[in-house]
Order: structure tokens, then C-alpha cells, then sequence
């Protein structure tokens, strides 16, 4: 059974910027240059959201820090990958 307890404000702001971090990535995502974006959107969306889940159970403070500013990095590169490729920045 899970018990939903309240989060407290750094729990509320570390939520944010992980989820911000999770719609980043799967923005950058659909970017994918036209002839591969079908098979490689839908692969590296499932990529990005098994990363998450994987560490979903974290709850060391440091760990999380160094997992979003982590996620933001590889995202950065893969979006200078895919710009590189032809793919269009906003």
C-alpha cells in the first residue's frame, strides 16, 4: 500500500525541476530529423522514461541533485546530436 504523505517544499521544487527536466527531454526528442523520427522518437521516448523510473525510489538529496543537473547535460547533447543531424531548434 502506498501512503501519499505531504511534500514539503524542497520535496515540491526538486518535483518541479525533475519534471521540467522529463518534458525537456521528450521535447528534444520529438526533434528527431524526419526520416527517423517514427522508430527513433518512440525509442528514445521509452529510453527517457525508463531512466526516470529507475530512479523514481531515490530519495538521497545529493543523488537527486546530481541525477537532474546529469539529465540535463545528456539532454543538451542530444540536442546538439540532433541539430547536427538536421533537426530544427525552436
Amino acid at each position: 500500500m502506498v501512503v501519499n504523505r505531504p511534500l514539503h517544499l524542497h520535496d515540491f521544487l526538486v518535483r518541479a525541476r525533475v519534471l521540467k527536466l522529463y518534458r525537456y527531454a521528450l521535447r528534444i526528442a520529438r526533434r528527431a530529423p524526419p526520416h527517423s523520427r517514427v522508430m527513433f522518437t518512440a525509442e528514445l521516448s521509452a529510453v527517457i522514461r525508463q531512466e526516470m523510473e529507475n530512479n523514481r525510489e531515490c530519495d538521497d538529496r545529493q543523488r537527486i541533485r546530481f541525477l537532474i543537473s546529469q539529465g540535463f547535460e545528456r539532454a543538451k547533447r542530444l540536442d546538439e546530436m540532433l541539430h547536427m543531424q538536421g533537426a530544427k531548434r525552436p
